[in-house]
């Protein structure tokens, strides 16, 4: 037995209720179920439970476009994201839509059917539903497990090893000495919460990572409320904030040398000259080849000034039973040792597609405007922006999503699938040098050199391109003859 729908979403994180606003309101008809693998809504903001979990993106474009952000802190806290998101889908009615505990594993397409069977595991056993068009919003990685790296002598430590993807209540640091391995956006994040409370937290880190602080309030949009009507303010601090990170962004590019002293020298001002920043805070790489981290109020920095934090950057040699050897023979004591070393990245949630019987792998694939395979009918997956927040590309792709759902009921057809209609140089799915990035590069999907297989990471490129352009340049609409049944 199963279940059909006109749209099944996989994933009620942050896309996932973007998706469900989207259909209801800009493609109305359509059914449609979200099937959410974990038992409550919100995917990373209620998975990550660590110590001062946080956004490394201002809310106002982090938040949905169409649910205005109203509290006070642009950088906002775990706890707050995800009251923000279980809001948004009670009072949209999105959650009706939402079935829990189902993770689904795989999806089949049947060109004679012209629907996709969607397979899930639930506390009640396998569940089947059946679609007319696939939206995967299951985010990049796998929630099951993080990434961390074989550390020698790890077995031999006789306090605790824990990674930030699986934080506990039980997990104590008051008044202990902590080692935090990482130097990404979660390591910078803990080690000025953690250092509040513990003895001293030491921040260490194979190599430096460009580090920007701004402050936790936006005053702008502060004032826009004073005086505007909300959803107007919101509307005008989204804009602000998209152009000024559009404009660093590109002059960060074409001037990554300015840049990268700009970064460095802003560093300098908040820990001294006396300070090793030539070490501790300058990256090898330029400006964007990996994503910047964001502090708020400059509270890593504050931390260091005041003792209560280090930054050390070394390599490890080994776990001790009191710490870390490191190649430089200084050894690190600790009682709780924190892996912050990053995210074990996965497409589509991880689940097997096959179309017409036949296995998809994403990695012989071109991606179609940033959302689709090639060669695979009806279906859409949100993948978001790796220099801006993740929801500026969801809110458009899902736009895209209904968009094109509604052209296929005008046109009276059955099937969408993305192919092109000339030779397309393959490129790296993202240009990015980071770890997490670079681990699973030969797994990943290609992007290519012309539109529109080619990933603009730039929103008002993708504005124009996915709210007012074309729907169907190399798309190929079809009526596939249904399938004989028996007599």
């Amino acid at each position: 037995m199963s279940e059909h729908f006109d749209v099944v979403v996989v994933g009620a994180g942050l896309s996932g209720i973007g998706a469900g606003y989207h259909l209801q309101t800009r493609a109305p008809g359509r059914s449609y179920v979200i099937l959410e693998g974990r038992d409550r809504l919100g995917g990373t903001w209620d998975l990550f439970r660590y110590p001062g979990v946080r956004s490394d993106s201002d809310m106002f474009t982090l938040g949905f476009a169409f649910r205005p952000w109203t509290e006070s802190k642009a950088i906002a806290d775990g706890p707050s994201i995800l009251r923000y998101l279980t809001d948004t889908a009670r009072d949209y009615r999105i959650d009706r839509h939402i079935r829990y505990g189902h993770r689904v594993t795989r999806a089949g397409w049947s060109t004679a059917d012209a629907c996709w069977t969607v397979t899930a595991e639930s506390g009640d056993g396998e569940a089947r539903f059946t679609c007319n068009f696939l939206y995967l919003c299951a985010g990049y990685y796998r929630y099951d497990r993080g990434y961390s790296p074989e550390f020698p002598g790890a077995d031999r430590f006789t306090g605790r090893i824990v990674h930030p993807q699986f934080w506990t209540d039980d997990i104590d640091y008051a008044g202990k000495q902590v080692v935090v391995i990482g130097s990404g956006a979660t390591a910078v994040t803990l080690v000025p919460e953690l250092a509040r409370q513990a003895a001293h937290v030491v921040m260490l880190q194979r190599s430096p990572t460009y580090i920007v602080s701004r402050p936790s309030e936006d005053a702008v949009a502060n004032r826009f409320r004073r005086w505007l009507p909300s959803r107007l303010a919101y509307a005008l601090t989204r804009i602000k904030n998209v152009l000024l990170q559009q404009y660093f962004y590109r002059l960060a590019r074409k001037h990554p040398e300015k840049a990268k002293a700009g970064i460095v020298d802003l560093v300098r001002k908040q820990l001294g000259s006396d300070y090793d920043v030539g070490t501790h805070f300058t990256p090898r790489y330029n400006p964007w080849d990996q994503r910047l981290c964001l502090v708020p109020d400059s509270d890593l920095f504050e931390s260091i000034r005041h003792g209560k934090s280090e930054v050390v950057t070394d390599t490890i040699e080994s776990f001790t039973e009191s710490g870390i050897q490191l190649a430089s023979g200084r050894e690190l004591r600790a009682d709780l040792i924190v892996t912050a070393t990053g995210l074990d990245v996965q497409m589509v949630g991880g689940l097997a597609l096959s179309v017409d019987g036949e296995a998809v792998e994403p990695s012989t694939r071109y991606i179609y405007k940033g959302m689709m395979f090639s060669g695979v009918p009806n279906l859409a997956f949100c993948f978001g922006y790796t220099n801006a927040s993740w929801t500026l590309k969801a809110d458009l792709t899902s736009r895209y999503v209904a968009r094109l759902l509604n052209a296929m009921r005008r046109r009276g057809v059955r099937q969408v699938t993305p192919q092109p209609n000339a030779p397309v140089e393959p490129m790296p799915f993202v240009d990015f040098t980071s770890g997490y990035i670079q681990r699973v590069a030969e797994t990943l999907p290609k992007q290519g050199a012309r539109k529109p297989w080619r990933l603009n990471q730039n929103y008002a490129k993708d504005l124009m391109a996915l709210r007012f352009g074309r729907v169907d340049d190399e798309l190929e609409f079809s009526n596939p003859a249904p399938k004989r049944r028996a007599a």
